[in-house]
């Protein structure tokens, strides 16, 4: 029997779509899942029998017996759940891989995981690769964004396979490109999501502020995405926003209307979110956004505070047009320094972990197939491929000047949305970020003198060179 291309562990939804996909490609795979009784039973049957008949796609209930249908090198791509699994089922197959073979992860796990299993393999003669994928499942069966790092010696191997099943941008590029070492892929998978995280709060509460300024119904408010989304904020998130908004249920009824307003999350949004403390980077829009999932999922006692601090309405009138101008221009600004910080974030990582990340390619990977595929994401690669050292994304001059343009109406408009009690935490936090980033004299200094004064922790004078600490004797009053 001829051997298989690849081998894929996990017929989920996204591991058969994955699988699909390769098989489409012209890829010889072999598939295998887990048997837990009662839960998951015949999984592999099923797909062959279903979904995968008729694509040359081989079934296999065995690991001994899976291995041992792969070409060698064999090329493993793990779809499992993050966390315990990978590490259990790295460990049942390393005595069935000889040196050389080659394991993906393409789940959602923590980079540092990533790391330590690039090396542990390494020891073994091995390859590990932690390979980002983005695009959900339709991605995955139709082209996802790809992002793997870790052992460089397995990328001439995988490369074609990879790139094969990457979604393709305008002119034709694969969304896929080795990102760096260690767990590199999925450090850049980890921000992408906190990006992610950010953008869809911020379009929620700009639908939330379209919804109670000017009274808009479903359809009104799908109408304005649609039409902006053929502009400057022409991305997948605005586009399926304008869908969301028009879709109703069997009975007649906006769907919308009747979800639940407490949102889920995986924490990939909150490791970014530790990530940039551990490495002193600013990420106000993300954060701000993880927080706003976690204050959504307290609906009892939200409903409970609602009752106890009532808010006046003063049903105000807002010209329709011009609130609808400020507002895209809000989402904008707001939008581009949630981009710039995740992209500032990844900067320091690279410095700090020895990546040397090229931002500009990362930008390209993210153009089709990902969850955050937007217009001005060409000019984000644009910006970093003339400027590879650029210390910020809003130092470039295009940004700079399109920030620039907007900030009048994203100052005006977060007063409008705080004055009429919406709470708008990213829109709001995205304008704070910034005010303070052009901000040359910040309120800092008090800081540092109240710390100097209670803990002696010394501070730095702006008559003095830096890294010259100066200490006060604060009882002494001259």
């Amino acid at each position: 029997m001829e051997k298989a291309d690849i081998g894929l562990i996990g017929l989920g939804v996204m591991g058969q779509n994955l699988a699909l996909n390769l098989a489409n490609k012209g890829w010889k795979v072999v598939v295998w899942n887990r048997t837990v009784p009662g839960k998951e039973e015949n999984v592999v049957e099923h797909f062959i029998a279903n979904r995968a008949k008729g694509k040359g796609i081989i079934g296999s209930n065995e690991l001994t017996d899976f291995v041992e249908a792969l070409k060698t090198p064999r090329v493993i791509l793990l779809m499992v759940q993050a966390g315990p699994a990978v590490d259990e089922l790295t460990g049942k197959l390393f005595p069935l891989m000889e040196k050389g073979d080659i394991l993906i992860d393409g789940g959602n796990s923590y980079y540092e995981d990533t790391e330590r299993r690039v090396k542990e393999l390494y020891d073994k003669g091995m390859y590990f690769v932690g390979c980002g994928i983005s695009g959900g499942e339709e991605g995955a069966l139709h082209g996802a964004s790809i992002m793997p790092g870790g052992a460089q010696e397995a990328w001439p191997v995988i490369q074609p396979m990879l790139k094969s099943i990457a979604a393709k941008a305008e002119d034709g590029t694969p969304c896929c490109e080795w990102v760096g070492p260690g767990g590199a892929g999925h450090y850049v998978k980890m921000v992408h999501n906190g990006i992610e995280y950010g953008d869809m709060q911020l379009i929620a509460e700009t639908y939330f502020a379209m919804k109670h300024l000017l009274a808009l119904k479903n359809e009104q408010m799908a109408d304005i995405f649609e039409q902006w989304d053929k502009g400057r904020l022409h991305s997948y998130l605005i586009e399926i926003t304008s869908a969301i908004l028009r879709h109703k249920e069997e009975g007649g009824d906006y769907l919308l209307d009747n979800i639940l307003d407490a949102a889920g999350q995986k924490g990939t949004g909150r490791w970014s979110v530790i990530n940039s403390l551990q490495l002193n980077t600013p990420l106000d829009v993300i954060a701000e956004a993880v927080f706003a999932r976690n204050l959504s999922a307290e609906k009892n006692l939200r409903v409970l505070m609602s009752k106890h601090y009532m808010h006046v309405e003063n049903h105000p009138v807002y010209n329709y047009q011009d609130t609808v101008i400020g507002l895209e221009s809000t989402l904008y600004a707001a939008r581009l320094t949630g981009y710039a910080q995740g992209f500032a974030l990844m900067c320091t990582a690279s410095e700090q972990y020895g990546w040397k990340l090229n931002l500009s390619t990362i930008a390209l990977l993210w153009r089709a197939g990902c969850i955050i595929r937007s217009a001005f994401l060409n000019d984000i690669a644009e910006a970093y491929h003339r400027a590879p050292g650029l210390s910020h994304l809003l130092l470039d001059e295009h940004f700079g000047r399109e920030v620039m343009e907007a900030l009048p109406a994203w100052k005006k408009y977060i007063g409008v949305m705080l004055r009429e009690g919406l709470p708008v935490p990213v829109l709001s936090a995205a304008l704070n970020y910034f005010l303070g980033l052009t901000t040359n004299r910040s309120p800092a200094n008090m800081i540092q003198a109240m710390r100097d004064y209670f803990g002696a922790h010394t501070f730095e004078r702006v008559d003095s060179p830096r890294g010259e600490f100066f200490h006060e004797h604060w009882e002494d009053n001259y």
